[in-house]
């Protein structure tokens, strides 16, 4: 269905070896998305083309030779790309880039070149200050603030590369340096990005470094307080929203990184109404449906929860701030319970984690929803829920209370899971060890009892015929106020 990433270039010579490297760096990146699955994360992205991919089999510069570069471009004549195409490549070791910083006008001279009218050697200059950005020192962050107006500028240009390769340089630095961001932010950064994404919308390479750069700017320090404000305040929630839907052609890259983005705008404000008049959870819950389906018809490629996971925290935050009576009409459609379950048992044994947080935002929506509750039962998914009751891992406890749900909305409800099976499945979660999950069924079965006195009934005949044992050591009383 989707691809995760696309060949930006042709290759030339090298080919098994490049496409060897291709795949390394792709999957490095896919760890470091699939890392923010499990806690809000920083980090780094070196923008790499077949020329630089070359490169890397060939012997690199040491650091002995970036004090030689330096002083040969001071003082050569109009020929510099060259030079500075060795340099980038000298300070991919982290010692060359201290030795490099700690020289006197080296950024001065990196800044010159950036600003000059030769477009190659600007190509090569910002090519070093992206080396220099994706170095483990913080120390380079503030070494590349002078270059920062420069690189903002540059984010309006017609050179895709070159975009790219400023929009990743400011995504590495934002994160290493107060300093650094409050000033990016003071040059606009905020309505930069805004436009870039605008302007670039046919280049979704450049939206998807655009997305990354401000992933980063929302995961610094006191970024609720500072940058988010701005950011909901700009164009920019809009321009995510409408990067969502993933392109057949490049793949699912671009929209992961503004999933991500609008992940943490839902994360960190309590009042999301802004982005519910914008249509943000219709049109998460919108791609959830159709990816739902996807995982059906058996179309979707390695990555796909990758785009999942985001787009499911987004929906179970706006949830809490969308009114009940607005709930019908800012959802996809109905359909998106069946989604949801089929994404859990997508993710079941791959991904339990990712199931589990799936059958969290089933359990938000069935909470606030008697149409959703009545779509669950309609679908007949009730009994593959049901199913999911033996698993762990969490997954039984948030499945058990989507029933509740169902089973608390209305007493025809609860004759219809009883129909189901609901009663025999609940006879073996009361045997669990899980204290939560014997706790949790007996408040499922006290609701099924006392909404109908035929399902008490039948409570009682299963019970009389040995469905139902019950010991002193799993009993428990309850005081009816």
């Amino acid at each position: 269905m989707w691809r995760l990433n696309k060949v930006r270039h042709k290759a030339g010579g090298h080919a098994n070896t490049l496409e060897e490297l291709r795949l390394r760096r792709r999957e490095k990146e896919r760890a470091l998305r699939q890392a923010r699955r499990d806690r809000q994360l920083v980090s780094k992205r070196l923008l790499l083309n077949e020329d630089e991919e070359q490169d890397q089999m060939e012997i690199t510069p040491g650091e002995q030779d970036v004090v030689s570069l330096f002083h040969t471009l001071q003082h050569s004549g109009t020929d510099k790309e060259a030079y500075l195409r060795t340099l980038s490549k000298a300070l991919r070791n982290p010692s060359a880039q201290l030795t490099f910083i700690k020289l006197e006008n080296s950024m001065h001279l990196l800044v010159g070149l950036l600003t000059s009218s030769d477009a190659r050697c600007r190509l090569q200059a910002v090519r070093c200050l992206h080396e220099l950005s994706h170095s483990p020192h913080t120390s380079m962050a503030s070494a590349c603030l002078p270059a920062t107006p420069y690189l903002l500028t540059y984010l309006s240009g017609q050179s895709t590369k070159f975009t790219e390769l400023c929009l990743y340089t400011l995504g590495n630095i934002c994160p290493d340096s107060e300093v650094v961001k409050e000033r990016l932010l003071a040059q606009g950064i905020i309505p930069a990005l805004a436009s870039c994404i605008q302007n670039q919308r046919h280049n979704l390479a450049v939206v998807e470094a655009a997305g990354f750069t401000l992933f980063q700017l929302l995961q610094t320090k006191d970024a609720v307080q500072k940058v988010i404000p701005m950011v909901l305040a700009s164009s920019l929630p809009s321009q995510l929203l409408s990067v969502l839907t993933p392109d057949p052609e490049f793949g699912l890259a671009p929209a992961i990184e503004c999933a991500w983005c609008l992940h943490s705008l839902t994360s960190s404000t309590v009042d999301h109404r802004e982005l519910l008049a914008q249509g943000a959870l219709t049109q998460c819950s919108s791609l959830l449906v159709s990816l739902g389906g996807a995982v059906v018809d058996g179309n979707t490629d390695q990555g796909v929860e990758l785009l999942v996971c985001p787009l499911l925290r987004c929906v179970g935050n706006l949830l809490s701030s969308c009114p009940v009576e607005a709930l019908s009409s800012q959802l996809a459609d109905v359909h998106l319970v069946a989604a949801l379950c089929e994404l859990v048992f997508a993710f079941l044994h791959t991904f339990p984690a990712l199931a589990r947080e799936t059958a969290w935002v089933l359990n938000n929506l069935t909470a606030h929803s008697t149409e959703l509750c009545s779509a669950l039962l309609t679908f007949n998914l009730a009994p593959r829920l049901m199913e999911l009751l033996p698993f762990s891992q969490g997954i039984n406890t948030m499945v058990l209370r989507v029933l509740a749900n169902v089973a608390h909305k209305k007493k025809e409800f609860c004759f219809r899971l009883a129909e189901l099976g609901l009663l025999s499945a609940l006879a073996a979660t009361l045997k669990m060890a899980n204290q939560d999950m014997v706790t949790l069924s007996l408040e499922v079965l006290f609701m099924m009892i006392v909404s109908s006195p035929q399902i008490a009934e039948q409570f009682v005949r299963q019970g009389n015929s040995g469905t139902f044992p019950v010991t002193r050591s799993n009993t428990r009383t309850f005081n009816i106020k």
